[in-house]
């Protein structure tokens, strides 16, 4: 089977090596272009699924966008059976996805109907869901509507945002897999979605990062937990943005966004409990442990995020 891959960050890149692993002809990866990074802009930094491409020698292609009649064409002479896409970041054009002779087949961070759009993985912690898993679609030109073709259920546990990605993207790969080898010997049929049902997981915003401190501490601490590490949920000290990370469920009473106890650990009232934070990012600052920031006077009791 001759396989034309789409994809871009790190999680695509499991499910490219688990088919280059097991055997498929991957003919091409198309990702996009190398960004500019550094203070000057003049570095360019390759996507992670170009690094992982040029290991296993597969042609890469990155257009600014997989458009026009040049790109098709390229992607025409490939000859592929199926095109595989994985984060890759674009909507690609019904022109596009009629060139592969199966169709293009998307892997999707959710039950769908459940979740589809650009953030299903956060949007579940956030959610407080016990249950969510990955989907091998058939695309069509909705968002995340087309039929499906096999899925593979994941219990949420107490991962943060990245963790239940990486392990999503594993079981993206393992999925993948056992989808083509079944639809290669014709052992599998798309099931059309039950649009009905469909919930959904808008791209993540800097508003609504922002913590709200009149909610209950366990909608607080999923927030946190699934915006860790990208992009960080964050709140307002006296004019000054900080990302918190690591929050637990306390016992504690005060006005919403209060700081309640500063003595090796930070906690801070919710409308509802507390928030007990392990580690905060003041802005312009790395990543540090709640107490090393204490001990640097970064925040005292009494005062309040906003």
């Amino acid at each position: 089977m001759r396989v034309v891959f789409f994809g871009t960050p790190e999680f695509a890149v499991p499910s490219f090596r688990a088919l280059t692993g097991e055997g498929f002809d991957v003919v091409a990866a198309v990702t996009q272009p190398d960004k500019p990074t550094g203070r000057s802009r003049s570095r360019l930094e390759p996507p992670p699924l170009k690094v992982a491409a040029q290991v296993e020698d597969v042609p890469v292609l990155q257009p600014e966008r997989p458009v026009g009649d040049a790109f098709y064409r390229t992607i025409r002479d490939l000859e592929p059976d199926v095109g595989v896409v994985v984060a890759y970041g674009h909507i690609l054009k019904p022109e596009l996805l009629a060139i592969p002779k199966r169709g293009m087949v998307n892997v999707h961070p959710s039950l769908l109907p459940e979740l589809r759009g650009a953030a299903p993985v956060e949007w579940a912690i956030m959610n407080g869901l016990k249950k969510t898993g990955v989907t091998i679609m058939l695309m069509d030109e909705g968002l995340d509507s087309g039929p499906i073709l096999h899925q593979i259920p994941e219990r949420i546990e107490d991962e943060t945002g990245g963790e239940l990605s990486t392990h999503l993207a594993e079981v993206g790969a393992q999925a993948l897999i056992e989808a083509l080898a079944m639809w290669e010997q014709d052992a599998l049929r798309p099931v059309p979605q039950h649009h009905e049902r469909a919930t959904y997981a808008p791209k993540l915003t800097r508003e609504l990062a922002r913590l709200d401190w009149t909610g209950p501490a366990e909608v607080l601490t999923r927030k946190i937990r699934a915006l860790d590490p990208k992009p960080g949920a964050w709140a307002e000290l006296e004019g000054r943005e900080v990302k918190l990370f690591g929050a637990r469920v306390a016992d504690g009473h005060g006005s919403p966004g209060e700081v309640l106890i500063v003595d090796n650990r930070l906690l801070i009232a919710a409308g509802g409990g507390a928030v007990d934070i392990e580690e905060v990012q003041p802005a312009g600052k790395a990543r540090m442990t709640a107490a090393d920031w204490i001990r640097g006077r970064g925040v005292r009791a009494g005062q309040r995020f906003t």
